[in-house]
């Protein structure tokens, strides 16, 4: 099975998600890096409210557990956008690794990205998935 692998580095968050989630449903294996580059367009305050929301929501002891390191927040959002319900998007999910930033294995592999993704072209505000991962909480460990 051939192993594709994007680099998230200035790429926007939902769109990138999306071209990889239809990726997974194909079959491919799919593999992230720099993850806490990638960013999500819109206000930060917004942004850190919305996630803020979603973190407090509930109990510790009975969930919903979301996440606050940005590799797991990537990977939360690629399988939002997956079947979850159903063994075809729980498969398919199986098939995706994210880092944050690059591991010695794929230094050398060539690196995609998305060109309807590049964060370069958007005219609002935008925050990066390391920095929303900071202010909800998480300890930097990249």
């Amino acid at each position: 099975m051939k192993m594709i692998v994007y680099d998230a580095e200035n790429q926007v968050l939902g769109r990138l998600s999306s071209v990889i989630a239809k990726e997974l449903l194909k079959g491919e294996s799919i593999v992230v890096v720099n993850s806490e580059k990638a960013v999500i367009s819109g206000n930060p305050e917004n942004i850190q409210q919305t996630y803020l929301k979603k973190i407090k929501k509930g109990s510790a002891l009975h969930g919903p557990h979301f996440p606050k390191q940005p590799n797991d927040i990537f990977r939360r959002t690629v399988r939002g956008m997956l079947p979850w319900d159903r063994t075809t998007g729980r498969n398919a999910y199986r098939n995706l690794k994210v880092f944050v930033g690059i591991p010695e294995e794929f230094k050398d592999k060539e690196r995609k990205q998305v060109k309807e993704a590049d964060a370069s072209k958007l005219k609002t505000k935008f925050m990066s998935l390391g920095s929303l991962s900071l202010a909800v909480g998480a300890k930097k460990r990249w």
